[in-house]
């Protein structure tokens, strides 16, 4: 990574380092909603209501989002057809960042492009990847910063606990 790319990289965690303390959205209130142009037209979140909403927020330079794509490609085959809809909301400034990723590592799931960060903003996102667990009413349950081999089974158990309808 050269320092153009490391500044840019640092000054987008800060930026929403600062911007989470004012924006945090708290567990059981509505989820923020947003439309967003992505790889196949406008995602609006107010399209998947009635589903569970695994809200994922990436960027093309953040190695555990590397990591969480072919995972979150397995969420949406394997639950899909239960009510999951796994959603990612990339940050990258440039959409062609994005898109090379992409190219790279397919996302089998709605891709919306933020360049601007309203969305983490409003959602109190600390860092990426972020996930945010939205319910079939459109409130957040659960929301969860990183990614790593270990986080799987607690998530996809949350998951499957949701679409079963325990809480």
């Amino acid at each position: 990574m050269n320092k153009k790319s490391l500044y840019k990289s640092l000054s987008i965690c800060a930026g929403l380092l600062l911007a989470s303390h004012v924006w945090a959205i708290e567990k059981n209130n509505v989820a923020p909603s947003f439309e967003l142009n992505g790889t196949d037209g406008v995602i609006k979140l107010a399209k998947y209501q009635g589903k569970l909403i695994y809200l994922d927020f990436w960027a093309s330079w953040c190695g555990p989002c590397k990591q969480s794509f072919p995972w979150m490609n397995e969420l949406q085959a394997k639950y899909g057809a239960q009510g999951l809809q796994v959603i990612g909301i990339n940050l990258d400034v440039k959409n062609e960042d994005a898109r090379q990723f992409l190219a790279i590592m397919p996302a089998h799931f709605p891709i919306a492009f933020d360049p601007s960060g309203v969305t983490p903003r409003i959602y109190g996102i600390k860092g990426m990847p972020s996930s945010v667990l939205i319910s079939q009413e459109g409130k957040v349950l659960f929301e969860h910063a990183g990614f790593k081999d270990s986080d799987k089974p607690e998530l996809e158990g949350k998951i499957k606990s949701l679409l079963e309808g325990k809480k």
